[in-house]
C-alpha cells in the first residue's frame, strides 16, 4: 500500500532546509575576512596616524596634473612609499585592518633581534617542530643558532623558526607582548599580534600603514637586511648519530621571488593563508631612490602587484607630493587591543570578532546546527508516521 507523503516531506524539507540555513547564518563572521570596508567609511585608526589623507578607505593620491596613476592591481589595501624620507606617495585604505599572513614575521624579527645573538644556541622543542604551515625543518631536541633560525624564518618563512626564536626570546607569550609593545612605540596603532608566525588568529590585525612603517624601522638594522636578501643558505638536518661523525645539511632557499626577480629588490617579506590571502612587503633601490611598498589581500602573487607599484613609484616619484608620511612616534602609553590571554598563549584560533562580544566557537555553532536538523528529522518522521497510519485508517477496506 502507497500512503500519501506530501505536506510531511514538504514540511520536513523546509525545516531542514531552515535549520541549515540557521546554523550556517549562525556561523560567527571571522574578522577581517573582507577586503577592505566600505569606501567612505571611517578609518581605523585614531588620528590617523601619518597625516588626515590616511584616514581613507579609497585612494590617496596627490599627483601633478598628466600624471599616470597607479596601476589596477587587487589588493584590497597597498602602500607606496620613499623608504630614506618616510614619505608616503599613495595608499589605498592605508590603515584598512586585516590579516598580516607571515609578513608579521618582520614585527617578530624587529623585537628579537636587539634581544638575542646570532652565536647563541637554541635547543628545539616539540611545540616549535608542531606549529601548524610552512616550516624549515627544526626537529624537537636539536640545537639551532639564532642565526640558523633567523634565516629559516626569512627564506622558507618558518613557522617553526619564529615559535623557536619566540621561546628563546623568553617564551611565546612574551614574544606576543614585547611585539605588541615594539608596535606602540613605532605609532603603528593598527597593529595587534596575538602569535609570532603570523598565523591567522582573529584579533591578529595590522594595516598597509603599519607594515609599511615596521619594515622601514627594521630596514635600518644591518642584519635584518642581510637575512631579507639571503638567497640560499644551509640549514642544519637532525642531530647526529653515534656512527655519524658530523652532522647533515640541507640547502634552503628564499620563497622571495622579487628577491629572485626585481633589479635593486632590497627585500622583504612574503605572506598567504587561506583568510589573509596574500601580503607581501618589498622594497628596491633604483639610483639614488629607495622605494617600500606593501599590497594586502591579493588574489594574484602578492610579489607581482608589489613589483608593479614598484615601478610605477620609481616611474612617477618626482611627480607625486606626498599624502602622509611614516612617522616614526613613540605610542607606548596607548592601549593595545584586548586579547584573551588564551588566544595569545598558543596563539590559537578564536570565534570573536575584533571588539565584539565574545561568542561560542564555529564548531559549537555547526555541532548545534546538526543537533538541530537530527531533531528535525526525528519530529519529521514520527509526523510521518502517524499521517501515514491516518491516511492507512482511512483507506476502504478492499474485500
Amino acid at each position: 500500500m502507497t500512503f500519501p507523503m506530501t505536506r510531511p516531506v514538504r514540511a520536513l524539507g523546509a525545516a531542514v532546509a531552515a535549520a541549515v540555513a540557521i546554523g550556517i547564518g549562525a556561523l560567527p563572521a571571522a574578522a577581517s575576512d573582507v577586503a577592505a570596508p566600505p569606501a567612505g567609511a571611517p578609518a581605523a585608526s585614531a588620528g590617523p596616524v601619518g597625516g588626515p589623507l590616511l584616514g581613507t578607505t579609497g585612494l590617496a593620491l596627490n599627483a601633478a596634473p598628466g600624471t599616470k596613476g597607479p596601476p589596477r592591481l587587487s589588493a584590497g589595501a597597498y602602500l607606496v612609499a620613499d623608504l630614506g624620507t618616510g614619505a608616503v606617495l599613495a595608499g589605498l585604505n592605508p590603515h584598512g585592518r586585516l590579516r598580516p599572513a607571515s609578513t608579521l614575521k618582520v614585527l617578530t624579527a624587529l623585537t628579537l633581534l636587539p634581544e638575542l645573538q646570532p652565536d647563541w644556541v637554541y635547543t628545539a622543542a616539540f611545540d616549535d617542530a608542531n606549529v601548524e604551515g610552512s616550516k624549515v625543518g627544526v626537529v624537537p631536541d636539536a640545537t639551532y643558532t639564532v642565526h640558523n633560525l633567523f634565516e629559516g624564518l626569512f627564506l622558507m618563512s618558518g613557522n617553526d623558526a619564529a615559535n623557536a626564536l619566540a621561546n628563546a626570546g623568553g617564551g611565546v607569550r612574551q614574544t606576543v607582548a614585547s611585539m605588541n609593545a615594539t608596535a606602540r612605540e613605532l605609532g603603528a596603532l593598527d597593529t595587534t599580534a596575538v602569535n609570532p608566525s603570523g598565523l591567522d588568529a582573529d584579533w591578529q590585525l595590522t594595516s598597509s600603514y603599519d607594515l609599511a612603517l615596521i619594515a622601514r624601522a627594521a630596514l635600518q638594522r644591518e642584519d635584518f637586511r642581510s637575512y631579507v636578501t639571503t638567497v640560499k643558505s644551509q640549514f642544519p638536518g637532525k642531530m647526529p648519530t653515534k656512527k655519524e661523525k658530523r652532522r647533515k645539511t640541507f640547502e634552503i632557499y628564499t620563497q622571495n621571488k622579487l628577491v629572485l626577480n626585481y633589479d635593486g629588490a632590497i627585500g622583504v617579506k612574503t605572506g598567504w593563508t587561506t583568510r589573509a590571502r596574500g601580503t607581501f612587503v618589498g622594497a628596491a633601490t633604483r639610483g639614488d631612490r629607495s622605494l617600500l611598498v606593501v599590497v594586502m589581500r591579493t588574489k594574484a602573487p602578492g610579489w607581482q602587484e608589489a613589483a608593479k607599484l614598484l615601478d610605477w613609484g620609481f616611474a612617477n616619484a618626482g611627480a607625486l607630493a606626498p599624502v602622509g608620511s611614516l612617522v616614526q612616534e613613540d605610542h607606548a602609553a596607548a592601549e593595545p587591543e584586548s586579547v584573551p590571554e588564551q588566544a595569545v598563549a598558543g596563539g590559537a584560533r578564536t570565534a570573536a570578532a575584533v571588539g565584539s562580544t565574545p561568542v561560542l566557537p564555529w564548531h559549537t555553532w555547526t555541532l548545534l546546527a546538526l543537533a538541530g536538523v537530527l531533531a528535525l528529522l526525528r519530529t519529521g518522521v514520527v509526523l510521518g508516521r502517524r499521517h501515514a497510519s491516518r491516511s492507512a485508517w482511512r483507506q476502504p477496506v478492499r474485500r
